[in-house]
């Protein structure tokens, strides 16, 4: 039995359960999820965790009564005159726009593909003395439903517009055997104890503060070490990879979006324009501008590359040119879909473009992957655990830019790229934006999961729009080939899942403090201090825990900081002979002081090298 027909099933016995309880409750729509399902739903009250006790113990009676899902296909409006009598204006709703376009899904435009004669046709399901839309397929019976268990309650606008009624979401896990789930289970509670937002606070690296704004993280100083210690190979890395570094300014005129089709088909990721034509306090006193002047923060850092590019005239020997910078750009996100690190409104992207001629293209490729894995390997990842989505245009797809030629050469190039390197690759047909086919990089922390980090996308759109050439060796003008190029994707997403893979306990080399000094006594203070002030004058992270505590409580803080290596500095430390304890290990030992700046200096060079 597929997990993904019991998940479905469950979401429709849960319904069930809730119109048993709750006679009178409106219901939405009720989805397969990653590992289990929701369903939206309407009770006329909150939902509470108590209302989850009763809910799936009705379940379970649903599930051993046996009843059989029984599926009935009858016209539209036969289905809209039963959901009428049943109350359920959500499906009646839904029913209207099957109707109308033949969908509930799609756009209006989209909708005018949709053969006629499938208008008419909705498939109805029943379950015991529930009632429900839905197309299947279903279980045959409730008892082929795995193991069940409700877990979470959120607020869900109905259809996903915040000017539509709110629903309670209730979702629940399924898994096929009890011990999958509770196996399942323990890897939640162990995600909770790993969730970046909650350890971004315990170890003091960032926050995001209501006054500043939403989605805007603020850096203390141990995530701005953190950051820059990444930051410091990325650079590190870039120059030795033959990468050249731009800086570019964080907003751009009107124009420079309008030519590069930003302004149109990506609007609704960008905020409206600033008008930099007069003061705030020209504004304040609604004085009207002189001379108007609109500016957008910048969503992207392509079209300032472009226009470095274009400051000047290139020949074929003078590529390929690899530019890169870490550009901190703004997206419009909705309040309720900002997360952490993981979706925010500011985010720095680690970007790069490699423009050249279409014979360097295959050795570019190669070289960025071998780059990508390298850097993924760097920072503690598997590289046999790498996903990589190679993403195509629809061949029936009418809508792109770029000749058929161009398309094909660059889609055969990266399947070629992606087997030659033997990466793990699905192709996503169908998946690639209108200007470009590429391939996405996904990787699996320790739990398993998976991140979307780099992608390598080809772009026909910024070069022919921005009318990009080279002078060829026959001396005429020539359209470069153009590649954007993220290896971690953001910088904020990326250490979140730093964070969460490592659960905070960060390798030396990159941890904000590597060494926390603690004096036993006052007297060992002062010295531990000048220890201390000795290392970070070597390029290491020292601290010393200055507070009148006891040792044992000392170590118990390093600890929960997740220090890599803590000193004890007693009477004998003072004379160069230290004893050192290091993260997780309850014995300590002894080093010379020499030879402990040996062990750091190997343990931070061994990776960077």
């Amino acid at each position: 039995m597929e997990i993904e027909l019991m998940r479905h099933s469950a979401a429709h016995v849960m319904a069930a359960a809730i119109q048993r309880l709750f006679p009178e409750a409106k219901f939405g729509v009720g989805p397969t999820v990653d590992f289990g399902f929701y369903y939206d739903v309407e009770i006329g009250r909150t939902v509470t965790p108590e209302d989850l006790v009763a809910i799936q113990a009705e379940m379970k009676k649903i599930v051993e009564e046996n009843e059989a899902f029984v599926r009935k296909e009858m016209s539209i409006d036969e289905a809209i005159s039963l959901f009428e009598g049943l109350k359920q204006q959500f499906k009646v709703e839904l029913l209207r726009d099957l109707k109308e376009k033949g969908t509930t899904k799609i756009s209006d435009e989209e909708a005018k593909d949709i053969d006629p004669a499938k208008r008419d046709v909705a498939s109805v399901y029943t379950l015991g003395g529930f009632t429900d839309l839905c197309r299947g397929p279903h279980v045959e019976t409730a008892n082929q439903i795995g193991a069940i268990e409700l877990n979470k309650i959120a607020g869900a606008y109905w259809r996903g517009n915040e000017n539509n009624p709110q629903l309670q979401r209730i979702y629940g896990l399924c898994f096929t055997t009890q011990e999958e789930l509770d196996n399942h289970k323990a890897l939640l509670l162990e995600a909770e104890k790993r969730d970046h937002r909650k350890l971004g606070k315990e170890l003091d690296l960032f926050h995001i503060d209501e006054m500043v704004g939403l989605g805007l993280p603020l850096w203390h100083p141990k995530g701005a070490i953190l950051w820059r210690a990444i930051e410091d190979f990325w650079y590190a890395e870039h120059l030795k990879n033959g990468y050249d570094l731009v800086r570019t300014p964080h907003i751009g005129k009107q124009a420079l979006w309008e030519t590069s089709g930003h302004w149109g088909f990506y609007n609704d990721s960008m905020y409206p324009p600033l008008e930099v034509g007069k003061s705030l306090k020209d504004e304040q006193d609604e004085k009207e501008v002189a001379v108007s002047e609109r500016y957008l923060l910048k969503p992207m850092n392509c079209p300032f590359h472009v226009q470095i590019y274009k400051n000047g005239m290139h020949s074929y020997r003078d590529l390929p040119m690899r530019w890169a910078e870490c550009g901190t750009v703004y997206r419009f996100e909705k309040k309720g879909e900002l997360s952490g690190l993981t979706r925010v409104r500011g985010f720095t992207q680690d970007d790069a473009h490699i423009i050249c001629r279409a014979d360097q293209v295959e050795d570019e490729l190669k070289k960025v992957v071998d780059f990508t894995l390298f850097m993924f390997k760097s920072f503690g990842f598997d590289i046999k655990d790498i996903h990589v989505y190679l993403s195509v245009r629809d061949p029936n797809a009418e809508k792109s830019i770029g000749s058929d030629e161009g398309w094909r050469f660059t889609e055969e190039v990266l399947e070629k790229v992606a087997n030659d390197k033997k990466l793990n690759i699905s192709k996503d047909i169908g998946g690639a934006a209108f200007y470009g086919p590429k391939l996405d990089f996904k990787i699996k922390d320790c739990l398993g999961r998976e991140w979307q980090c780099s992608t390598l996308q080809f772009d026909f759109n910024l070069p022919e729009r921005f009318k990009m050439t080279y002078i060829n060796a026959e001396g005429a003008e020539e359209q470069p080939y153009m590649l954007h190029r993220a290896l971690f994707g953001s910088f904020e997403r990326f250490i979140g899942l730093l964070i969460e893979h490592y659960g905070g306990a960060f390798p030396t080399w990159i941890a904000p403090v590597q060494v926390m000094i603690l004096p036993v006594a006052d007297r060992h203070a002062e010295p531990a201090l000048g220890l201390a002030d000795e290392l970070t004058k070597k390029g290491f992270r020292a601290e010393v825990d200055t507070a009148s505590e006891s040792v044992g409580k000392k170590i118990r803080n390093a600890e929960m900081k997740k220090v890599p290596y803590m000193i004890v500095f007693g009477d004998k430390e003072m004379e160069g002979n230290l004893t050192i304890r290091k993260r997780g290990v309850k014995d300590q030992y002894g080093l010379v002081k020499d030879e402990f700046i040996e062990v750091l200096l190997k343990e931070v060079k061994d990776h960077l090298t």
